[in-house]
């Protein structure tokens, strides 16, 4: 049912395979290119960008598909890769899993980092969850979020990249009336005792729907969640320490 409802497939281990399949269908070698699915080699050729990858449409809040994602299945590098922006591509003004999570009867969005997050939250039964297209959270995700939502739960990595990531999203979220609540997943740590990432993708496969649920319920308000890293970051047994602390806080 997931497969179907996110339309996922398999990009063969092919150079040719989708140019020969497009040049089948009628393409020129122009409209190939400007797909984005294919690229044109130093000796003129058109070749396949997705090869031997999970592919993962990416669609529009209409249900169109307009670009492609890619996972590798192999030593592949990069682990993931998008179609080029075009037409009707533009990532800073996409949010992925909209048009399905719209129909929610949950009373808000989980917002996580990328596309197999979405996919994995949904196969859960949590049907709320989307991303946000590209590097960054842009002032046009904070738009389309806060006008399908009345609240938001930030949900990202738990490493210093996911934080980072966190304060970005709430300083574009400001402008936008949006209730907005932060979940941070528990730390995990590997053999020897070392924290190690964890996605709502990881979280949710080890420890079950149930268990997200409990911290769904327990995520931050964004003042709560930013006063609390800020005291994670400064020792407040020192009056120097509680002097940064205040004036980050009142900032």
């Amino acid at each position: 049912a997931v497969i179907t409802r996110f339309g996922l497939g398999y990009a063969p281990n092919s150079f040719h395979a989708v140019r020969n399949h497009l040049r089948g269908l009628g393409y020129t070698q122009e409209e190939m290119l400007a797909s984005g699915l294919v690229k044109r080699s130093e000796k003129g050729s058109l070749y396949d960008v997705f090869r031997n990858r999970v592919m993962v449409p990416i669609f529009d809040l209409r249900g169109n598909v307009i670009a492609f994602g890619g996972r590798n299945m192999g030593p592949e590098k990069p682990k993931y890769i998008n179609s080029p922006e075009t037409v009707v591509f533009k990532k800073s003004r996409l949010v992925y899993g909209l048009n399905i999570a719209r129909r929610t009867k949950r009373p808000n969005l989980i917002l996580v980092e990328g596309n197999i997050d979405v996919i994995s939250l949904h196969q859960a039964g949590f049907d709320n969850a989307v991303a946000a297209m590209g590097t960054a959270f842009t002032a046009d995700h904070a738009r389309i979020l806060g006008g399908a939502t009345h609240e938001l739960v930030i949900c990202y990595d738990n490493d210093a990249a996911g934080k980072k990531a966190i304060e970005g999203a709430l300083r574009e979220l400001r402008n936008v009336d949006v209730n907005v609540r932060v979940l941070q997943l528990p730390n995990a740590y590997d053999a020897e005792g070392k924290p190690i990432k964890q996605d709502p993708d990881d979280f949710v496969k080890k420890f079950g729907p149930a268990a997200f649920e409990k911290c769904l319920n327990g995520s931050a308000g964004q003042n709560d969640y930013r006063l609390g890293d800020l005291m994670s970051r400064h020792d407040l047994s020192s009056e120097e320490g509680r002097r940064a602390y205040l004036k980050e806080a009142v900032a």
